[in-house]
């Protein structure tokens, strides 16, 4: 086995497939392919995979995010359908048929993966969010934060990267912030967050990842955050909430039990509270002026 080698857990029933990020003598670090999840495992534990296409977690996950982006598109599409009804009814109280403009909600992603940020960024662009993304270490995200929500203004916030539930910790209380690898790190992102811009309608935060305290990042400002259940996340399922957010009007709040089933990971993967949408529709089009003539 080497770096970058596709491989399953043995005495984890195979569970999750892994590739191997680090490789010593003995020991193996592994970063999920689809989980926000970071492990070591004992090498002679590993079972390679040498075809990732027929290992039967990959395909599971492959099936559950194929369903999710489908919905997405479909929500899409339906809402796009509401708004030329609206647009004909501006059209006909204006006696003219103005093409209407969107202004979907800005979403600034920060994430402790390199590569779920390029799985990220790449669903922003097919679903045609304006994002910006950031990799950076999740000790580094507060100070991040602090520096960047005043330059880029975004409407939307995510904060996200590995986290989990430690196997040797001081305390066995899942309540407690010292149980969980980026739990602590995750809450003072949004606490400095929420210092910045108080209502969560003004600012939308979506915070989390593997296992994360759900309660915590709730209480801290957030208002989406994983994991209820304590479960693991899929890597696109912070992404599928903001889309969801940057895509629904600002006259709504998102319909949380949608949002939340429409996920990769389900109701014990995350949750949040009543948020109104960032989406804006604006009437005219803006049009190309060339030919105008100056007057002064």
């Amino acid at each position: 086995m080497k770096q970058g080698d596709l491989v399953i857990r043995k005495s984890y029933g195979g569970d999750v497939l892994f590739r191997i990020a680090k490789l010593n003598k003995q020991l193996a670090t592994l970063k999920g392919t689809d989980y926000r999840l970071i492990a070591d495992a004992p090498i002679p534990d590993l079972l390679l995979i040498p075809d990732p296409e027929e290992a039967a977690p990959s395909k599971q996950v492959r099936i559950k995010v194929d369903e999710s982006t489908q919905r997405m598109r479909q929500e899409r599409q339906q809402q796009q359908r509401k708004v030329q009804q609206d647009e004909e009814k501006m059209g006909r109280a204006l006696n003219h048929n103005a093409p209407y403009f969107e202004v979907p909600g800005k979403v600034l992603h920060l994430d402790g993966d390199a590569s779920y940020l390029h799985k990220s960024m790449d669903l922003y662009r097919q679903m045609r969010v304006p994002a910006q993304g950031l990799h950076a270490h999740e000790s580094q995200m507060p100070a991040i934060v602090q520096q960047l929500l005043p330059q880029i203004n975004p409407d939307i916030l995510v904060i996200t990267g590995h986290d989990g539930v430690l196997k040797k910790r001081e305390t066995h209380d899942l309540y407690n912030l010292a149980s969980y690898k980026n739990s602590q790190n995750f809450v003072n992102a949004v606490h400095i967050a929420r210092q910045y811009e108080k209502s969560h309608d003004g600012l939308i935060i979506v915070a989390g990842a593997c296992q994360s305290h759900f309660e915590a990042l709730l209480q801290s400002g957030a208002n989406f955050a994983s994991s209820p259940g304590r479960v693991l996340i899929h890597a696109l399922d912070p992404v599928y909430i903001a889309i969801r957010a940057s895509y629904t009007s600002m006259r709504e709040t998102i319909d949380l039990a949608d949002v939340i089933h429409g996920t990769i990971s389900g109701i014990d993967g995350v949750g949040g509270i009543e948020t109104r949408g960032k989406y804006r529709v604006g009437l005219p089009r803006p049009k190309t002026l060339t030919g105008v003539k100056p007057t002064v």
